[in-house]
């Protein structure tokens, strides 16, 4: 994602310059929620949206949980499928909702959706760190998203079941030897690893969970009696417009090789603005292809040598970064043919 990297080449973590904020994501919800027309019922009371897993990486007590955390904090409490719902009806939910708790997994990232003030509660099965794998938590910290985050961890091996007999990529454990089976049954942490075939990681994260009601509440409750800290506020932010006059000339030297030189003027508002720093994204991504390379210039041109081919068609897209972390919106593709 644009603020998480998961672990190709070292452990996953936040990335180390991260330059979304929730202005942009939360901007980006709202044109994604007219598009849908999931309109919200804003005089609608308080509730709680359960994410509920069908598959694998269960709550064994997820009845108990919900009159739980109903009668604990007086809030109707619903549950939601990704299979049952609409994508529509499930961003309708989740954008009217107070807390949205779920067991780790990427339908958290629907926490975007999440009013400002929510609380996102994330649910880690046994021997899984939960400051090891952080990107719904990343998410909810980025300034103007205004969300607060708690982590539970079932700490307790009885409240586990895991499942050594499925498939390697369920998380079983079967196609190993039979000391590093062992071992994965003994060990109380999953060791910090790279994505995405870690036997010990993936017996973890599959397992089911016996949530411990009390602990939970006790988490939420130490996270709800905190103040919502701002970190920004979105009225004061002034974001760089569109960078104009994008061009590009490409030259080859023969069939291996080609470079690419892109130039583009400063957004119409820079020179109203006072700003200690401004850069340039430019995405390059080759016609057809689903990946794209990135590259942070301090400057309006530059020539691109690594990875161009010649005779092959590029997307660029540039756009202008204020400070490090106010983001304009990029340009009109552009289009260039070596």
């Amino acid at each position: 994602t644009t603020w998480y990297q998961y672990g190709f080449i070292q452990p996953q973590g936040p990335k180390a310059n991260i330059l979304v904020s929730g202005n942009e994501i939360r901007q980006f919800t709202q044109f994604l929620m007219q598009k849908l027309d999931a309109s919200v019922d804003s005089n609608s009371e308080d509730y709680i949206v359960v994410f509920s897993r069908t598959i694998n990486r269960l709550i064994l007590n997820e009845a108990e949980l919900i009159l739980g955390l109903a009668q604990e904090f007086q809030m109707k409490t619903i549950t939601i499928t990704l299979d049952d719902y609409s994508f529509s009806d499930l961003t309708r939910l989740i954008s009217g909702a107070s807390m949205l708790v779920s067991m780790h997994g990427s339908q958290l990232v629907m926490s975007i959706f999440l009013p400002r003030g929510a609380l996102v509660v994330e649910l880690f099965p046994y021997a899984v760190n939960p400051e090891h794998y952080t990107p719904y938590k990343t998410l909810a910290n980025l300034p103007g998203m205004d969300l607060q985050y708690v982590a539970w961890k079932n700490t307790k091996l009885e409240n586990t079941v895991n499942f050594p007999d499925r498939s390697w990529e369920q998380g079983g454990i079967k196609h190993l030897d039979k000391t590093e089976q062992e071992r994965i049954r003994k060990s109380t942490e999953v060791p910090r690893h790279l994505c995405c075939r870690n036997p010990e990681w993936l017996f973890r994260i599959y397992q089911d969970t016996h949530v411990d009601i009390p602990s939970l509440i006790s988490a939420i409750r130490a996270v709800r009696s905190k103040p919502l800290v701002r970190k920004v506020k979105s009225s004061s932010v002034i974001y760089p417009g569109k960078v104009r006059g994008s061009e590009c000339q490409a030259t080859v030297h023969n069939t291996h090789k080609a470079k690419l030189s892109v130039s583009w003027q400063v957004p119409w508002n820079l020179k109203y603005l006072k700003v200690r720093e401004v850069k340039y994204e430019v995405w390059i991504q080759e016609q057809g292809e689903n990946t794209y390379m990135p590259y942070i210039l301090p400057h309006q041109n530059y020539t691109f040598i690594e990875n161009v081919k010649p005779f092959t068609t590029y997307l660029i897209w540039i756009r202008c970064i204020f400070n490090k972390n106010l983001l304009g919106p990029f340009a009109n593709v552009l289009v260039c043919n070596t």
